[in-house]
């Protein structure tokens, strides 16, 4: 693909994208999200992290499409949006492991 068939807004968003995979925390949340739905509480909990802390990070992951909620009675659980984030996520490990 030559730079000339991509058009100004597919970049920006494409970089966009990739400033989110540039926080170690939201990576973290991620590898927490590829097996199961979490709560704010549970990925806290399993990062050692406040709430609030999780929360803001999970806006941003969401706003940038990557992982998805829903409600389940008063809690809302977080699951990664589809398997293209592990495929991103295992690619830039491999390449990272070369």
């Amino acid at each position: 693909m030559k730079i000339n068939q991509v058009n100004e807004e597919e970049l920006l968003d494409l970089a966009e994208l990739f400033k989110v995979f540039g926080d170690s925390t939201r990576i973290k949340i991620l590898y927490v999200l590829f097996d199961e739905e979490c709560s704010v509480g549970d990925i806290a909990d399993k990062l050692n992290m406040t709430q609030s802390a999780i929360s803001h990070q999970l806006k941003i992951l969401k706003q940038a499409k990557l992982i998805k909620g829903r409600r389940a009675g008063k809690a809302m659980l977080y699951s990664l949006s589809d398997d293209h984030v592990k495929t991103i996520i295992a690619m830039g490990k491999e390449h990272i492991e070369e």
